[in-house]
């Protein structure tokens, strides 16, 4: 078999599909339309199903818990009557330490079922030690692909961090440098080896995220007798974000406002040498929660089912620098020191909490782990090894890549909102290279994906030219 670079790309769908045990083909249509909720229910978990598979592998059931003092100082920069209270679902107390083993723990029952004597995930963040944990829980064999270098070999010290967890559980960890060779590896130990592929992007791998969206619901009904007002959720590649809301759209009666946060790291570009050592983040920026919202199935299955901009009222960023001073906070103020890229959304709560009343709730909806290269740390002291200044000032002062900015006053915490109007927009461009044809199937396709209306849809389409067929039927 032919295995040059262009080769395996040229297969690669063939070698997801025959991964991951899912006829994608199934759910497509003439032109884009695709059948997202079929797939989902052809998986065959239900919410219920999906918490029994988790509280039987050490997953789930997390607490929910008030951050009395953040919110009491988040009051204190609030005008009266404003500052709402802010609860963590504290996801770091699942066995791997992060929410990802909700993810991982569908994927690798899954896995088990299907007959699969292991499993592959490409990810160098707290993905990789999820699927470890939970697949040796059910003896499965592991290997994790990690972007860990530059090409003069250095790595982040979250990542290699990362990887000690990874092989504490069992796992072989092929490491890789920055650039496309990550896919290319990928793609051919699934095809050498016949694993699973454990991807953050199949059904699988969303479904075992409403859990966490029903638990906070029902958390929070129970401890303070209502319903959260916002649920931020921090996000990359909309997974986290997806599975959260379909969770509370299937447990929930209220509306619940769900907010994206990412870290604003503008300017770097994630797959570039020389940048992949300058960012202090490697999960929860812009980096991954702009392209893959834009374009969601840019992922490592063909038909990603992380579809955030179905689901999301608001998208929100915040600075490194925000995140950094936020997570320091938790620690002296509540106690709990957790790691900084679990805080994105626990920063974005703290601006956030400054719209509402004092009655009214905000659930961040989770954190994650932090020790050795994954502590605020050391990716501070990796930060000043590589040029960037650090200092405390105005957030807004950042530059990515140059500065790391700490709040010099809590006042100056401010998440800042991206313009969903334009994200949708892009969305709907990236779709009209697909197709110059669109059925009325294609225009509600994309009125969901969208989450707009027709009329919306169809003014942005005509402007590229399209032919629309069956509108009228």
């Amino acid at each position: 078999m032919n295995n040059s670079y262009e080769a395996v790309m040229a297969r690669k769908n063939q070698i997801m599909k025959t991964s991951v045990g899912i006829n994608y083909d199934k759910y497509e249509t003439n032109y884009i339309n695709f059948d997202f909720e079929e797939m989902m229910k052809d998986c065959g978990y239900s919410l219920e199903d999906v918490r029994k598979i988790q509280n039987d592998y050490g997953v789930g059931n997390t607490p929910l818990k008030e951050c009395k003092n953040i919110s009491a100082l988040a009051r204190k920069v609030s005008k009266p009557g404003y500052g709402a209270r802010i609860f963590i679902k504290d996801e770091a107390l699942n066995d791997s330490g992060s929410f990802k083993a909700r993810r991982a723990s569908i994927a690798c029952y899954q896995a088990k079922k299907l007959g699969f004597k292991g499993v592959i995930a490409a990810t160098s963040g707290n993905y990789g030690a999820a699927v470890a944990s939970q697949a040796a829980k059910h003896g499965l064999k592991c290997i994790i692909v990690q972007e860990c270098y530059d090409s003069n070999g250095i790595g982040q010290p979250e990542i290699i961090e990362k990887a000690r967890a990874c092989e504490a559980y069992g796992a072989e960890v092929v490491q890789l440098s920055v650039g496309p060779e990550l896919f290319y590896k990928f793609l051919l130990l699934l095809e050498e080896t016949g694993y699973f592929n454990a991807s953050l992007y199949t059904p699988y791998g969303i479904m075992g995220i409403e859990s966490l969206g029903a638990e906070l619901y029902e958390d929070c009904k129970n401890q303070t007798g209502k319903a959260p007002d916002m649920v931020v959720c921090t996000n990359a590649g909309g997974g986290n974000l997806t599975g959260t809301a379909r969770g509370l759209l299937k447990t929930a009666k209220e509306k619940i406002q769900i907010i994206g946060s990412s870290v604003n790291l503008k300017g770097l570009h994630m797959a570039n040498d020389i940048d992949f050592n300058k960012k202090s983040f490697t999960t929860g920026h812009t980096g991954f929660g702009l392209p893959f919202m834009i374009n969601p199935d840019r992922s490592d299955v063909p038909r990603s089912a992380g579809r955030p901009l179905r689901y999301i009222d608001r998208y929100v960023t915040v600075n490194q620098g925000e995140v950094f001073f936020i997570t320091e906070a938790l620690s002296i103020l509540e106690g709990i020191e957790r790691g900084p890229a679990g805080n994105t959304s626990l920063a974005a709560a703290f601006s956030l909490a400054r719209e509402l009343k004092e009655d009214q709730i905000i659930v961040v909806q989770e954190t994650e782990y932090t020790s050795a290269g994954k502590h605020h740390q050391a990716q501070l002291a990796f930060a000043r090894k590589n040029g960037i200044d650090i200092y405390f000032g105005d957030p807004k002062e950042e530059i990515p890549g140059k500065s790391i900015v700490f709040p010099k006053s809590v006042d100056l915490i401010n998440a800042k909102d991206l313009d969903l109007d334009i994200i949708r927009k892009k969305y709907i461009q990236n779709q009209m290279t697909k197709s110059k044809v669109l059925s009325k199937k294609d225009i509600d396709f994309l009125v969901i994906e969208t989450n707009t209306n027709k009329d919306y849809v169809l003014n942005e389409v005509k402007k590229y030219r399209v032919e629309l067929e069956d509108l009228d039927e």
